[in-house]
């Protein structure tokens, strides 16, 4: 093994120092490290393209459902539009709470006590829910953002063992032969960073947008809670 780390070595000094060339001529535990770390950096840029776009779709469909909501249209039309199609977000918050209310005053004789609890819980269910699918994979970015950097690390200090066998086999102490090597080794430092630096951003705002769309459906079950609430009270003292 020693006589092909010097040969490596050597060989070195004339191959150009470009990051495909570093990628190559790194040992094939720092080449498994780099790839390893663009996947993971590709696989973080899906994420976040993803919830980009999720996260821009839902506002919109959140303010024009707000604005159909309050623009005083009755909720027995808006429940039969909405009931029909695979609704997400405030919609969907919506069509569960109108649900429950429907089933209990079809049932013939609706539990008015508790059917305030069950609206509740419903809305509650579909709040959680929802909160879930703005919060899948983001512990993916996390994850990356927090070990990118040690892993890429792990890929340098092998390397950099690899690059000091290869002068001591060797027994060439020049810059043209060790400064290939190191560069090799501290190219994988690099990556590591490139693939957690936009991890770590993207996962804190992301997450605080995901709150932000979750303090949006609570506030929303609270007003539309109100509103049932009174309804019901209004037909249980009639």
């Amino acid at each position: 093994m020693n006589a092909d780390v010097a040969q490596v070595a050597l060989a070195a000094p004339n191959a150009s120092i470009s990051l495909l060339s570093l990628f190559w001529s790194a040992h094939l535990v720092v080449k498994l490290v780099m790839a390893g770390l663009f996947l993971a950096s590709v696989w973080c840029w899906a994420i976040i393209v993803d919830k980009v776009i999720l996260f821009l779709r839902t506002r919109r469909q959140m303010d024009h459902f707000e604005q159909v909501f309050w623009s005083g249209q009755s909720l027995e039309d808006l429940y039969r539009t909405l009931s029909a199609r695979d609704n997400r977000g405030m919609p969907a918050l919506f069509v569960a709470a109108m649900r429950e209310w429907k089933r209990s005053h079809e049932s013939g004789r609706p539990a008015i006590g508790s059917l305030q609890q069950r609206i509740d819980k419903v809305m509650d269910v579909t709040i959680n829910r929802e909160v879930d699918r703005f919060n899948s994979n983001l512990l993916v970015l996390a994850t990356i953002g927090a070990s990118g950097p040690f892993i890429g690390l792990f890929g340098t200090v092998w390397g950099i063992m690899t690059a000091f066998q290869g002068i001591a086999a060797s027994k060439n102490t020049s810059l043209a032969v060790v400064a290939p090597g190191i560069a090799e080794a501290l190219f994988a430092t690099a990556i590591g960073l490139v693939a957690s630096i936009p991890a770590v951003i993207a996962y804190n705002k992301l997450s605080s947008d995901a709150g932000a769309l979750g303090g949006r459906l609570e506030a929303f079950a609270d007003e539309f809670s109100a509103i049932l609430s009174r309804q019901i009270d209004e037909r249980h003292a009639a």
